[in-house]
């Protein structure tokens, strides 16, 4: 397929230039007439002085992985150009051609290079999972069908901006303690590793006996200076074995079985799984999924492997017959009201406008428990620095004194 540069002029009489592929040079001049536009030049481009062909977007010279996190932002950009009247198609083929944002450009350029071979948005998307979860595709795929593109992606768009918005609060919420757990680290090792050697040294060179504050300050120092070059080095490479092993299979079903058991913690994971899980299902309820596919794909969402499981016996237990809010039941991580609320949905067939008032509230609770927590964790962490301050003076003050009694004497 050649490369054609065309200068042509739109429906507003503005001139344009670009460059595309076509079979021919009459293949060409048809796809510019289809597109509204008036060629005033069409020659076959080179690789020499010309623009880049839009089948190698620019972005290809410097390559840049999509993430995860560049869902959003091209969501919004395809959504404002397909509302303005443009076809998927024409949108991304126009996000590859003009996207400045290097990952975003690499990725409009990875859609286009499919959709111009013949594939739908939603297989085009399934082909980049790093990107594109399979809730968006499935999405995607039933707005498709149904030709409700806009109004899915707009609300694909709100999903991901209400997670990303709740994930922004907990990085935000926490910035704070960090900064306080690192400053009183600070405190501790300046303590240890330069004033308490030079303290030690002036106290033995008067003499005397310490009391039993400064004692232990000392003892402390000590072992910490001695083995702390072996306990720190040996407590690093136990967290990065840990965490590897987290990523196993059989590591992360362990973690994710004991974390809802643990008493402090159990809360903050299930409520986490039941956010994922009822977000969403009402997401794709919204959008005309049927209940068994839109349970089928909600399962997979929930981040607890033990959770997962238990959302999967719930969805075959829907398949045999029974109730989504009875089959929530047995999985003992929804509370009563929530599965009340559940009941009167599907006895009124508004299943899921209940679940994304359901999401609301657990978002809510979750912002105001992640705020209380993190409150108390930086006072403490707070409260721990200033007494060890504290006692530090008490114990320097407290040697100055013995020594001095004992040097008057």
């Amino acid at each position: 397929m050649a490369s054609f540069a065309y200068t042509a002029r739109d429906a507003q009489g503005k001139t344009m230039r670009d460059v595309i592929s076509a079979a021919s040079r009459k293949e060409a001049l048809r796809v510019l007439m289809a597109r509204g536009l008036q060629p005033l030049e069409l020659k076959e481009s080179t690789n020499a002085g010309v623009p880049i062909p839009l089948h190698q977007p620019a972005a290809r010279i410097v390559e840049r992985q999509p993430v995860a996190r560049d869902l959003l932002p091209f969501l919004k950009a395809l959504t404002e150009l397909t509302s303005s009247g443009l076809s998927p198609g024409e949108a991304v083929r126009l996000l590859a051609n003009r996207m400045k944002e290097p990952r975003l450009r690499t990725l409009c350029g990875r859609l286009w290079d499919r959709l111009k071979e013949g594939q739908t948005l939603s297989l085009a998307m399934e082909s980049i999972p790093l990107v594109f979860d399979i809730q968006a595709v499935s999405l995607v795929r039933a707005a498709e069908a149904t030709g409700s593109l806009n109004e899915v992606m707009l609300r694909l768009i709100q999903h991901h901006s209400e997670q990303r918005e709740l994930k922004q609060k907990l990085t935000t919420a926490l910035t704070y303690p960090l900064f306080v757990c690192l400053v009183a680290f600070g405190v501790i090792l300046f303590f240890v590793f330069f004033l308490m050697p030079r303290l030690q040294a002036l106290l033995t060179s008067l003499g005397g006996k310490l009391p039993l504050s400064t004692q232990l300050l000392v003892t402390g120092s000590e072992l910490l200076v001695r083995y702390g070059l072996i306990v720190i080095p040996l407590a690093v490479v136990g967290v990065l074995l840990i965490w590897r092993w987290r990523k196993t299979e059989t590591g992360r079903a362990t973690i994710d079985a004991q974390l809802v058991k643990l008493p402090l913690i159990r809360t903050w994971a299930i409520d986490i799984g039941v956010l994922a899980f009822v977000q969403t299902l009402a997401v794709l309820l919204e959008n005309g999924i049927n209940t068994v596919e839109a349970l089928r794909l909600t399962e997979r969402t929930v981040p607890n492997r033990t959770m997962r499981a238990a959302m999967r016996q719930a969805t075959e237990r829907v398949l045999e017959g029974d109730s989504l809010s009875l089959a929530l039941t047995r999985t003992g991580y929804f509370p009563d009201l929530v599965l009340d609320r559940l009941a009167v949905g599907e006895s009124t067939g508004k299943l899921a406008p209940c679940l994304r008032d359901i999401a609301r509230h657990y978002a809510s609770r979750h912002t105001q428990r992640l705020e209380h927590s993190v409150g108390i964790i930086a006072n403490g962490v707070l409260l721990f620095a200033f007494a060890f301050v504290g006692f530090l003076a008490y114990a320097i003050v407290a040697a100055v004194l013995r020594v001095s009694a004992s040097f008057h004497f």
